[in-house]
């Protein structure tokens, strides 16, 4: 806990030059003054956005601190560790799709290649015999 204690200024109390009681209307003290606005402002200027979250960790109790520390590396920890795990089964998968996948491929449209020449080899067989039969029935009779 903070303990404030108001420390007088001692130069305040003292007389200070400047217009007397009767010449207080003479001196307009109530308009805004450029000089604080400009002290206020570099004084804000200066502080960050971290000096300021910083300085919140004041305000929540040290056993809620522990909590929310606690759960932010549970989370990272899981996130690091699902991280890890996905990383491994992208990688074991990939391996081994080239692995087995590649050559099954391969090795299937060969077998397509090899089973299109044979049915083209089959319908080329056919068209002869049918090309030779049809030369047999019509071609002319062997003289006796």
């Amino acid at each position: 806990m903070v303990k404030l204690e108001e420390v007088p200024d001692e130069e305040l109390n003292l007389e200070q030059p400047g217009p007397k009681l009767e010449e207080e209307d003479d001196w307009d003290t109530d308009d805004e003054s450029v000089a604080s606005d400009v002290s206020e402002a570099d004084s804000d200027l200066d502080e960050t956005l971290y000096d300021r979250i910083a300085a919140l960790k004041d305000i929540v109790p040290p056993e809620y601190r522990t909590r929310i520390q606690q759960a932010t590396d549970t989370g990272v920890s899981w996130l690091q560790k699902s991280a890890r795990f996905t990383g491994s089964s992208l990688w074991i998968l990939s391996t081994s799709a080239m692995l087995l996948g590649i050559p099954w491929a391969l090795a299937f449209s060969e077998e397509q290649q090899v089973q299109e020449m044979e049915r083209e080899m089959r319908m080329q067989q056919s068209a002869n015999e049918l090309l030779t039969q049809s030369a047999g029935q019509t071609g002319a009779k062997p003289a006796l």
